[in-house]
């Protein structure tokens, strides 16, 4: 018996988490969370203090009621990333399962800083195993293959199956140039192509966008463009983007130095995501620049920064999404007492996640800058997704015989359905899943 169960990440991008059974195995890929609704939820609560069904009522994490009848029989929980979408809900929910966490090193990393700055309680046994690998459990041949993403150690999870590989790639893009680690492992995706793919579960966000995503070597150039190819002189530069996009901080540590400016980050998940990459020596940017995470240490630096002097930093903060308690909307609003000079510099490195309350705090913060002459820049990023070129060339790769639209919505997972149409897929083989529901995978 071969079945997969849907149990979120199939209405909505967000709080994904997905279920393969293997006779009478059970692989449970991704624990995540809904961002929007988490925030909207935790606010200034201790979250250690909510409980799993208020989190599960809201909608924050999975409702994973849907797999009680597999409970007994999970073996893995695999994570393929370290985003919050993907891991941010393995506290609450991983510990009903008697089953090992799988994920990479800097994944691993990752959810430990979560877990241990919650408190949280996490009984599961925690297995490593690095991109490019494979592992063995319960008799199953479980393999992680390098795939380019936003984040570091991102992969694509195969499982070895007697009527062939099932593959889970959430998420990936098919970057050739990458700014920090290796390319996706094409190489490999293909032969398991060769060697026989029965389903692909894959990431349908872009599917409709008729481009190839572009390699993050363009956002490095957009960054130069705008860091060095803009007169900043004697005026503050702040940079916004995702705090687990090490790749692009990277760069921004890169031109600011060509800038002759000093660095610092701050911000909580700044810390967070910078030093888990420091801890397992995948970066070095604590050796570089200056890393204040928490608040009363952020606001006595700002303090105490002296006028003559905000012309030789550069600020990378949190706030790229206009969250109200992240660094950049305390100091916009007057929260934190430092204030932005007239043509002081803004830099959004990254795009909006298009969500009600995402748009909503971005434009606040976007017109507060504004009302005090800030240079605000926008867009200066490239997705970590793959597009509808991507789409394809994965698909050609690995030639499934089903394909799984998951990770949007329903017009996205239709857009990935109407490529495979139009790739000679017929209807019956292109299965698209709502949150609880589940397909078998038998002949």
């Amino acid at each position: 018996m071969i079945e997969v169960k849907a149990i979120s990440g199939y209405e909505k991008v967000g709080r994904n988490m997905t279920a393969l059974r293997v006779d009478d195995k059970v692989i449970i890929f991704d624990m995540g969370i809904d961002l929007e609704n988490y925030i909207k939820l935790v606010g200034e609560d201790d979250i250690s203090k909510i409980s799993v069904k208020r989190l599960k009522t809201a909608g924050a994490i999975p409702e994973d009621a849907f797999m009680e009848d597999w409970k007994d029989k999970v073996i893995a929980i695999v994570i393929t990333h370290s985003h919050l979408d993907h891991v941010g809900a393995v506290p609450f929910l991983a510990s009903k399962y008697k089953a090992p966490i799988i994920a990479t090193p800097y994944t691993i990393e990752v959810l430990k800083k979560i877990i241990k700055e919650n408190s949280f309680h996490v009984k599961n046994e925690f297995k490593v195993l690095n991109p490019n690998s494979h592992i063995n459990i319960g008799g199953i041949r479980i393999e992680f293959v390098n795939a380019t993403h936003s984040t570091p150690q991102t992969v694509m999870v195969s499982v070895k199956t007697k009527k062939g590989y099932v593959v889970y790639a959430n998420d990936y893009k098919l970057d050739n140039y990458p700014v920090l680690g290796r390319k996706t492992n094409m190489k490999r995706l293909k032969e398991m192509g060769e060697e026989g793919v029965l389903a692909l579960i894959m990431d349908s966000t872009r599917a409709r966008e008729a481009k190839k995503t572009p390699s993050e070597t363009v956002a490095r150039d957009m960054l130069r463009d705008v860091l060095l190819g803009v007169n900043h002189k004697g005026k503050l530069v702040v940079v916004t983007t995702f705090s687990s996009h090490l790749a692009r901080l990277k760069s921004i540590i890169h031109f600011a130095k060509l800038m002759n400016r000093e660095v610092i980050f701050l911000g909580r998940s700044l810390f967070k995501y910078c030093t888990a990459g420091d801890d397992i020596k995948l970066t070095n940017f604590s050796k570089k620049v200056k890393i204040i995470g928490y608040g009363n240490k952020i606001r006595r630096f700002l303090e105490r920064m002296r006028p003559e002097d905000r012309g030789k930093y550069l600020l990378v903060m949190t706030g790229h999404q206009g969250e109200p308690n992240a660094v950049l909307s305390k100091i916009a609003f007057g929260k934190i007492k430092f204030k932005f000079n007239e043509g002081d510099a803004v830099i959004f490195s990254c795009r909006v996640i298009p969500t009600e309350t995402n748009i909503e705090n971005r434009k606040e913060l976007e017109d507060k800058l504004l009302e005090q002459k800030v240079r605000v820049f926008k867009d200066i990023h490239v997705s970590g997704h793959g597009c509808k070129e991507d789409a394809r060339d994965l698909i050609n790769a690995l030639k499934p015989k089903y394909l799984i639209p998951s990770h949007g919505n329903l017009d996205m997972r239709v857009g990935l359905k109407e490529l495979a149409l139009e790739m000679g897929y017929s209807e019956s083989k292109v299965i698209l899943m709502d949150n609880h529901t589940s397909t078998s995978l038998d002949e």
